[in-house]
């Protein structure tokens, strides 16, 4: 039985050779680190106590997973380099705002696509998040220009990892734009390639070879940033665009993100407390799924597959998760009080729906400490049943992937939570 594997025994070897678990009776027994326990092992139980343990956690998490963002980074000015007046059949104003990510003549940037309801009374509420293969494929207006930057070979269309035409609108349904503005949202979005390219040396021509000491000759130290702490300060800088604009309320900002630009999302959320709302879509494993559940991706075959995503101290982790200081559940719970969406889809069995599901349960005691309702129950719900309060979850039918039904969720959540 796959229970019986002893991870810690497994040498190096191809990604494709590392254990790997979908059978829910074969997950052996794991311990998650105490929430709500200090230094000395007294029970937190006040807000006040939370604020010194989230610290606490804030510390571990960056410090073993994600890694830390440089001190006094400067980016440019964000300018407005587009506007379409008449976007979405004249449903929305649309803006194409150049977001420069570094100071200096020649900065890292990125361009984020931003529709704004056109008649909307006042500042609106809005949700910001990166997309995987450019703003071209996440419109259907075929006026959006093509992301210029390198792109991956898994989207469609692209050629030499370079965008063509090919690609405009295949990615609508993860970004349905016309029905986030009909529900009264301004929406933006940028490619996340244009912070770093998504590949082991994708880092020496993005934000962290830009301000790296060396440059690209730059030696990452074990607790430096990894890719998606890169992306996460990304982000950051978009909410910065959005909330210099006077048609966003920049009180009521979401951040959401999808699969790795799930884990993005829900690190970027934690470290920029202005995120009102964070939505973290079938993030899985070094996202919403607990780590020490051996079910699905794991750290071992994640760090292989994609070894620029973490820190690299993430990799000691590799064959001895029981000794990682920290799991998915402190990672949702550093976002209290604020609201937190999980989402999971049924056929993902590598992002351990059930994982990502008890994250948010584990994490239900912090809330609570605020007077928030959680999640209900530690047995994950029905499939297509949205649960919660301050922290929302649901699992639907299908594959992996962002649809207009995890939308549905996000927007009804969002609808409690940011409406005044």
């Amino acid at each position: 039985m796959l229970a019986a594997v002893c991870l810690a025994a497994v040498t190096a070897m191809s990604k494709d050779a590392i254990p790997i678990n979908e059978v829910e009776a074969n997950v052996p027994p794991y311990t998650l680190p105490e929430l709500l326990v200090d230094a000395k092992g007294r029970r937190i139980t006040t807000v006040g106590g939370w604020a010194g343990k989230r610290k606490e956690w804030m510390s571990l998490i960056e410090a073993h997973e994600y890694g830390a963002v440089p001190a006094g980074l400067h980016r440019g000015p964000a300018t407005v380099v587009e506007m379409k007046p008449d976007a979405l059949g004249g449903k929305a104003v649309r803006k194409r705002i150049r977001v420069p990510l570094t100071a200096g003549p020649d900065p890292v940037s990125v361009d984020l696509l931003v529709y704004l309801p056109k008649d909307a009374k006042g500042p609106v509420p809005a949700f910001v998040g990166l997309n995987f293969a450019g703003n071209h494929a996440a419109a259907t207006e075929t006026d959006v220009p093509l992301t210029r930057g390198w792109m991956p070979k898994s989207a469609k269309g692209a050629v030499d990892n370079r965008a063509t035409d090919a690609a405009r609108g295949t990615e609508s349904e993860a970004w349905p734009f016309e029905k986030i503005v009909e529900r009264g949202y301004a929406v933006a979005t940028a490619h996340y390639a244009d912070i770093e390219a998504d590949h082991p040396e994708g880092w020496k021509t993005g934000l962290r070879g830009a301000v790296a000491p060396g440059g690209a000759n730059h030696v990452f130290a074990p607790g430096e940033w990894g890719a998606i702490s890169a992306w996460s300060w990304g982000l950051s800088r978009c909410f910065d665009a959005l909330a210099e604009d006077a048609a966003v309320d920049a009180s009521r900002i979401a951040v959401i993100g999808h699969s790795r630009l799930g884990k993005t999302a829900i690190w970027a959320g934690i470290r920029d407390p202005r995120f009102a709302l964070v939505v973290a879509n079938q993030s899985g494993e070094g996202g919403a799924a607990l780590s020490k559940r051996f079910f699905g991706e794991t750290v071992l075959r994640i760090n292989t597959s994609f070894p620029h995503w973490f820190c690299g101290r993430f990799k000691d982790y590799n064959h001895a998760t029981d000794k990682l200081p920290h799991d998915a559940h402190a990672v949702i719970a550093c976002v209290a009080p604020r609201p937190v969406y999980i989402g999971s889809a049924e056929e993902d069995r590598w992002a351990d729906p059930k994982g990502e599901y008890l994250s948010g349960w584990h994490a239900s005691p912090v809330y609570a400490l605020f007077g928030l309702k959680g999640l209900p129950q530690e047995a994950q719900p029905p499939v297509n049943t949205s649960v919660g309060g301050h922290v929302g979850y649901h699992i639907r039918t299908g594959k992996h992937d962002l649809t207009g039904r995890d939308w549905a969720h996000y927007l009804d959540f969002a609808d409690r939570h940011l409406r005044r």
